[in-house]
């Protein structure tokens, strides 16, 4: 029983991830049909859409983490890590795109786990600014708000079909590395 359960939650979060992608205002019962299942099953699973966001924000940020990780784990300096990283990032955005649109982070173990994420990148931001990557003097909020905003115009651009998530990764590169010059 515990099989069907788990292959039954599976279904509503592959469900709620593509039907968001495609209509982020979608219902729950919009799900639950793409899920194949009944409302009633849905919401013994998830109470309701708060619930359901943070279940898919929690996976997001795991994913990322995930693909993060195997990207630079044979990377030799932090400015092979961070290329790296942009370049395993901008290609979830097919996934992950519309909790960018989301205030998932009310939900206590949402904002933890975000939290984590950036004291994380901060720390890596300070090691990339020791090895010389990034300017000394150029605070590391303001480096942390970049790498972020630049990994979400990456996203947008992909997301209209503007840039594949490869040039859309070099962009977002050479932007944080050179500004617009």
């Amino acid at each position: 029983m515990n099989k069907i359960k788990l292959e039954t939650r599976d279904a509503i979060i592959e469900a709620a991830f593509q039907i968001y992608n495609e209509n982020p205002g979608a219902s729950l019962g919009d799900i639950a049909d793409r899920a194949g299942v009944g409302r009633a099953t849905l919401h013994r699973y998830f109470p309701g859409r708060n619930q359901l966001m943070a279940a898919l924000a929690m996976i997001a940020l795991t994913e990322l983490d995930a693909a993060v990780e195997a990207a630079t784990q044979d990377a030799e300096t932090y400015e092979e890590a961070f290329r790296s990283s942009i370049h395993a990032i901008v290609p979830l955005a097919s996934r992950q795109w519309f909790l960018a649109q989301e205030a998932v982070d009310a939900d206590p173990k949402v904002a933890e786990a975000y939290a984590a994420s950036l004291a994380e990148l901060r720390d890596d931001i300070d090691a990339a600014k020791a090895e010389g990557l990034f300017a000394r003097d150029v605070p590391t909020p303001w480096i942390v708000e970049a790498f972020e905003n630049m990994t979400y115009a990456a996203w947008s651009l992909v997301r209209k079909g503007e840039a594949t998530p490869k040039q859309a990764s070099d962009l977002a590169w050479q932007t944080l590395m050179n500004g617009l010059n």
